[in-house]
């Protein structure tokens, strides 16, 4: 059995085109996702993706890069097995491999704001200036919401929302949030959210909120962590949107 094993490392090895030991092949092969990782705009890619299918040109546009910059990163990470694609006519859909992606992210996300000094920096900065208030956890927010208690508000655009979006949530784009003030129940809370813990729309439309003497807060993760943890989510328009 053995001698069989080295047979067949032995075949793999020649058909790589390498002598190098087992240990350092399937660590070569893994450093391919590190390396897909390492740049910010595919990160921004997969959080996109994270909220659903999109095209390469729907893409370009939310990430405000070229299609075929865009196109070249995506290929990168279908390369790395961390997205996959399908065709429509002249038109190809990236979406992610699976749900670890999500959860693959979540824990660098956390990684690094526990140990990279120039993220905890940054989320002062930009994020905790914005809103020092506590946000929701999911599972309370879940609560709140099949009480009646709170208005949840998605404020991502409306294909995301679309592609899914927690249950009962109403969705109003931050853009349009100003117009939209009288769809707010008087007296009830509003807990937006959007794409991740990361996203600023959320933060803004909490802001907005309280600058019109609305009682509002964040949920504490966005869908792709909402989803991650089981929890129910709803596709397509509410009948009152």
């Amino acid at each position: 059995m053995i001698d069989l094993f080295n047979k067949l490392v032995e075949s793999l090895r020649r058909n790589m085109g390498t002598t190098k030991p087992f240990k350092s092949l399937i660590f070569e092969q893994l450093a391919r996702v590190g390396k897909a990782l390492a740049h910010g705009n595919r990160l921004e890619l997969l959080e996109f993706l994270a909220q659903g299918e999109r095209s390469v040109e729907a893409l370009a546009q939310v990430s405000k890069l070229t299609v075929a910059n865009t196109s070249q990163h995506l290929q990168i990470l279908r390369q790395a097995g961390l997205v996959e694609t399908r065709r429509e006519g002249q038109r190809i859909h990236y979406r992610l491999a699976d749900g670890r992606v999500v959860a693959l992210l979540a824990v660098m996300r956390e990684l690094a704001e526990d140990h990279v000094a120039d993220i905890e920096k940054l989320i002062t900065l930009y994020l905790t200036s914005r809103d020092g208030m506590d946000p929701i956890p999911a599972r309370e927010l879940l609560e709140l919401a099949r009480a009646g208690s709170v208005t949840v508000l998605d404020v991502r655009p409306g294909e995301e929302y679309a592609a899914g979006h927690l249950p009962g949530a109403i969705n109003i784009p931050l853009k349009d949030l100003e117009a939209n003030l009288a769809r707010f129940p008087a007296g009830q809370e509003v807990v937006a959210y959007c794409r991740g813990p990361w996203c600023v729309l959320a933060f803004d439309a909490v802001a907005q909120l309280r600058a019109r003497g609305v009682k509002a807060r964040r949920l504490q993760d966005g869908l792709p962590e909402w989803r991650l943890a089981g929890l129910p989510v709803e596709l397509g328009f509410n009948s009152n949107e």
